[in-house]
């Protein structure tokens, strides 16, 4: 039977094992939680330096698009070697903190000005719509893990089962759509309209990106306890930068379609 299990594909069980298998671990370079926890916060810092200077670009009037792209594709590439290669980890999280920044600064700078102006940068959009994101963000990741730490939620076998069908279902349903936009096509309006029902998809997303987080503080902690590499905290932290940067992007996505209603 599986020890634990994560949502998040970063953080899933035979990541941890497997290094667990391979290498001979003593207590002087196993994985602690607070080396986890201090190494996500360099990543983060990164990500929020990345994420202000493609900011600045898109606000004024730079390519907003062009740097997206860089931060989602430079990105992936980041994630699938490191999914091969975790013991570069302390060389590639960072990479892909910085890639992601970019996509993060540009993509809210669209959010937060909304229409293209290469005079006045850009206008039109939800003044204020970021910073409520970035602050409700905070407030449910710090929820969670107090929920997580006090054992209010915890990742029992079903639980973890329930949110990983679940976030594969959606991220199928993503891919799938992505797909339909690339031929052509128009991918279900509910996705962007602030109709009902696509104001409750995206509550929806929310709540499970939220959850997610639970899996990742049980995988990290439960990595540390079965005594897996240093360099798997390099890896721990990517994967909890992953789960927040999406749960941030569901809240901008859902702050949006509230304020277009």
């Amino acid at each position: 039977m599986a020890l634990f299990k994560s949502g998040n594909p970063a953080l899933s069980e035979s990541k941890f094992r497997d290094t667990i298998l391979d290498n001979i671990v003593t207590n002087e370079n196993a994985m602690t939680v607070k080396g986890t926890l201090n190494k996500f916060g360099v990543l983060f810092l990164l990500m929020l330096a990345s994420s202000y200077y493609s900011w600045k670009e898109a606000a004024q009037g730079g390519d907003a698009w062009t740097l997206i792209l860089i931060g989602v594709f430079g990105g992936l590439a980041v994630a699938f070697i490191m999914a091969f290669k975790k013991q570069w980890s302390q060389y590639l999280a960072p990479a892909y903190a910085l890639l992601e920044g970019l996509f993060v600064g540009a993509i809210s700078a669209y959010f937060e000005y909304a229409v293209p102006s290469t005079q006045e940068g850009y206008a039109g959009g939800y003044s204020g719509i970021v910073l409520q994101a970035v602050g409700l963000t905070f407030a449910v990741v710090a929820v969670m893990f107090l929920l997580y730490k006090f054992k209010v939620i915890q990742a029992t076998p079903t639980f973890k089962k329930v949110i990983i069908i679940a976030t594969i279902s959606i991220g199928v349903f993503y891919l799938v759509c992505w797909i339909i936009t690339l031929v052509g096509s128009n991918a279900p309006s509910f996705i962007f309209q602030s109709t009902p029902i696509g104001i409750g998809f995206s509550v929806f997303v929310v709540a499970l990106a939220s959850l997610n987080l639970i899996l990742d503080f049980d995988m990290i902690e439960k990595g540390a306890e079965m005594g897996a590499p240093k360099y798997m905290e390099w890896y721990g932290a990517f994967g909890l930068l992953v789960t927040i940067v999406w749960l941030y992007m569901e809240i901008l996505r859902l702050l949006s379609k509230l304020n277009r209603r």
